[in-house]
């Protein structure tokens, strides 16, 4: 039996640059989920028949959320939902489902590298045939409608197992539950020399991964140790948790400094690496050396070839703005195209569908290439593997020959955590008003070559994206960037982003902080972000 619901709308459904993200009790509101649920569903024409892909990063509240969109799927006229086992399925896998399967769309259940638990993070995202996140016109279009929405449809079913594996029909609707794994599995073997990581681990290299009690758990579990031979307990706190164990499920050197340290010591494995809540992010360290995301994004993109699916060389490579500039010395050097983009996977959703670009990446541990349209831990990860494993080297080897060959970008990135909406806004107003007397000028004796309000022009659909962060550039290459950050749940985050070019490769050992401290301090003098957030210091640095 199909019922609709009246229902009163929330104004507060606006969704973010990865969807709705907000705290577990404001999702547990009255039709909070069938509101907005039902709001994607209206804002989506075609969907009768149609395949459904459904799944999350297991966080507390996820399994709940599954059986209300399975039963609103069968009252939309869905034809069929394909949930993961357990309610369980990376981002970049869904993705990677949603294009195998040719489904119509899915919806992917997660906060990212929020922390879950009661009183912790949810959220709810909707990725379109392509499998990458809904476009900002269709974002739109579900806030509009979730602040008119009446009425909702609901199917009258009894709880799907989504424990065990196979098809049963549920109000007119086919429900398939699928291994979560086997699908990615397999695509990352067609991707990466997995004869070539198998044979580097079986003489001896030593890994560390950490899953952080989050969505990758079963995935490294799997493509680590039992189909590439890495040491039992390669993959660490794999099991996914609803409170990921009561950590923060974010792969940064304050939430896995525990990783960070053990490879800064003295029995440190070769290689280590960690990912988030939902498996889209990623954190590399080699023994004795972290790498940073942007550099991350640039040493792959230089040594892509050497991995299978890479071979025939790269169309382009993408980054958003925040990310620093190392990448674009790589496709310059390769003659490729260089794309720089606000920050948001789904901007790089059309120059990945258009050819123009194979791998794409962004500053705060995201990386990816056209496999799928969706940011890739994992896949990171194994690519690094296959490099390593090609190359013959460590980590620093590899870091220390692509600083030598392109120059360094020492880049941190300064974040501030839940400052008071109206100061970050404050802030962000000042600094607008700034920018036209700004070039020209000097601070701590660094000149001011241009500072603007940046705004992207989609090269594929003509769109124009503006107000996406405020650039201020030095001579030499350095910048700071300032942007309000759309992936918490309350306040607001403060990012500035600080960059400096270092092409003098007798000067690339320096510590990261030092080498930016001249910068740091003249991104407080022109923000004035002291006085503005009442903050002597970042919440964290990366």
């Amino acid at each position: 039996m199909i019922r609709t619901v009246s229902t009163t709308p929330y104004d507060d459904q606006k969704p973010g640059t990865s969807g709705l993200r907000k705290k577990v009790p404001v999702f547990q509101q009255k039709n909070y989920v069938e509101n907005f649920v039902q709001s994607i569903f209206n804002s989506l024409q075609g969907r009768e028949g149609k395949t459904l892909v459904l799944g999350g990063d297991g966080r507390f509240y996820n399994r709940e959320v599954i059986q209300i969109v399975i039963r609103m799927a069968a009252a939309n006229g869905f034809g069929k939902v394909m949930v993961g086992q357990g309610g369980i399925l990376s981002t970049p896998a869904a993705s990677n489902v949603i294009r195998k399967y040719q489904a119509f769309g899915g919806i992917i259940l997660s906060a990212s590298h929020n922390p879950g638990g009661p009183h912790e993070d949810f959220g709810i995202k909707y990725n379109a045939e392509n499998g990458g996140p809904a476009p900002e016109k269709l974002t739109d279009a579900i806030f509009e409608r979730s602040k008119k929405i009446s009425e909702y449809r609901i199917a009258d079913l009894e709880p799907i197992d989504i424990d065990r594996i196979g098809a049963v029909a549920a109000g007119g609707m086919m429900v398939e539950v699928i291994d979560p794994v086997s699908d990615y599995a397999e695509l990352m073997e067609s991707l990466f020399d997995f004869d070539a990581i198998r044979k580097m681990f079986k003489a001896g290299f030593r890994m560390r991964f950490d899953a952080m009690h989050a969505v990758t758990g079963p995935y490294a579990k799997e493509i680590f140790e039992n189909r590439l031979g890495a040491p039992k307990g390669t993959a660490r706190n794999f099991v996914p948790l609803p409170d990921f164990g009561g950590h923060h499920p974010d792969p940064n050197l304050v939430h896995a400094k525990h990783l960070y340290d053990e490879m800064m010591g003295p029995d440190a494995p070769d290689f280590g690496a960690a990912s988030d809540g939902d498996g889209d992010r990623n954190l590399i360290i080699g023994r004795g050396i972290f790498i940073t995301p942007s550099d991350s994004l640039a040493m792959l993109a230089a040594n892509a070839r050497l991995a299978p699916g890479y071979r025939k060389g790269l169309k382009g490579i993408a980054r958003s703005m925040p990310t620093s500039g190392a990448a674009d010395r790589v496709a310059e050097k390769l003659g490729i195209g260089m794309y720089e983009t606000p920050t948001g996977w789904k901007f790089f959703g059309n120059l990945l569908d258009a050819g123009k670009a194979t791998i794409c990446g962004e500053e705060s541990a995201g990386t990816g290439s056209d496999h799928v349209r969706e940011k890739d831990g994992l896949w990171a990860v194994l690519l690094w593997l296959n490099i390593i494993a090609a190359r013959g080297e460590s980590v620093k080897e590899i870091a220390e020959r692509h600083w030598a060959t392109y120059g360094r970008n020492y880049y941190s990135r300064h974040d501030y955590e839940e400052v008071e909406t109206d100061r970050a806004n404050a802030l962000v107003a000042g600094l607008r008003g700034k920018l036209a007397a700004l070039p020209g000028t000097s601070v701590g004796g660094m000149k001011i070559t241009a500072a603007d309000d940046f705004a992207y022009h989609d090269p594929v659909d003509g769109s124009v994206s503006k107000n996406q962060g405020i650039r201020v550039l030095f001579e030499g290459g350095s910048r700071v960037v300032f942007r309000l950050s759309g992936t918490g749940t309350s306040g607001a985050t403060l990012r500035v982003y600080i960059e400096r070019y270092e092409p003098d490769k007798t000067r690339h050992g320096l510590d990261t902080q030092e080498a930016l401290a001249a910068l740091i301090a003249a991104a407080d003098d022109i923000a004035g972000i002291r006085s503005h957030t009442g903050r002597n210091k970042p919440s964290v640095i990366t």
